[in-house]
């Protein structure tokens, strides 16, 4: 039977001290920090050579499904009623919302270095010291809205282009793809500043610190954002009955993104699963 994933703002008390106690036991067997050195090592952009899975690509979605499945299954296996909650950040969008309390997450950084100092992955509790990281420091840090350039989370309006487009991707399959429901909600947009950051990713923006870049996964919301973010493809999925994942076959000999994207029946590393076995994920898990 599916187990339901919940809206953080749902959860109980119980549930919190469980979600975190999980977080905290994986990351004191150094098995979380595996996931963060994954992410990483799958940073690829569109400047660089090679293979692009996680992000800028059309797997960035069933890339982060598995990715998300994989994490949720650790935390399972230290407790089997555990799932990983979705943060709703067009409605919870404030630095008191569900998912930044004492008893969650902990809030924002402190000014002087954006360190967090509370809740429990504070670093002075000694349980959530920072290993796998692309800046300096041991500690978690986040820096809310980033006051030195202001900028919102995005709202359902900014969400809608993207649930209504009916293509899932499109040429040329990368940041600068104009249409298609993937890069509309991965969220790589054109111009300067804040206008440049959409969606998924001027979320990761907004929280700032250790969610900028490949060293995200640092910072356990990384995991209630992705699970919004899994939640709305599930949505466009439903609202687009039949529409699938493209491109379905790889580019031809020519092609610049030749060898560069995972085509729907390709392997993406580092599993070997491929993006049409992660479309449907109804045995497994359902949102509620």
């Amino acid at each position: 039977m599916a187990y339901p994933r919940k809206n953080v703002s749902a959860l109980t008390s119980t549930e919190k001290r469980r979600l975190v106690d999980a977080f905290l036991e994986i990351k004191r067997t150094g098995e979380y920090d595996e996931f963060v050195r994954m992410h990483i090592d799958h940073y690829v952009s569109d400047g660089e050579g090679g293979l692009r899975a996680a992000h800028m690509a059309p797997s960035f979605l069933p890339w982060h499904r598995k990715f998300l499945l994989d994490l949720e299954r650790a935390l399972r296996r230290t407790d089997s009623g555990v799932s990983v909650p979705y943060w709703d950040w067009t409605k919870d969008r404030t630095p008191a919302a569900p998912p930044w309390g004492e008893d969650l997450l902990g809030g924002n950084g402190r000014r002087s270095d954006h360190q967090v100092t509370t809740g429990p992955f504070a670093r002075r509790h000694k349980k959530w010291v920072v290993k796998e990281s692309m800046t300096d420091g041991d500690y978690l840090t986040r820096d809310f809205g980033r006051p030195r350039d202001p900028l919102a989370l995005p709202t359902a309006d900014d969400l809608a282009k993207a649930l209504a487009d009916p293509v899932y991707d499109t040429e040329p399959w990368d940041s600068t793809s104009g249409r298609g429901f993937r890069n509309g909600l991965e969220g790589w947009g054109t111009g300067r500043g804040n206008d440049a950051w959409r969606n998924h990713n001027r979320v990761h923006r907004w929280v700032g610190g250790h969610m900028l870049g490949g060293g995200s996964v640092n910072d356990p919301v990384f995991w209630l954002h992705h699970s919004f973010v899994d939640l709305l493809w599930t949505r466009w999925q439903k609202r687009h009955q039949g529409a699938r994942y493209l491109p379905k076959s790889p580019p031809g000999l020519g092609d610049r993104q030749r060898g560069r994207i995972v085509a729907r029946h390709e392997a993406m590393p580092p599993w070997g699963v491929t993006p049409d076995e992660m479309e449907d994920h109804s045995r497994i898990y359902r949102y509620v």
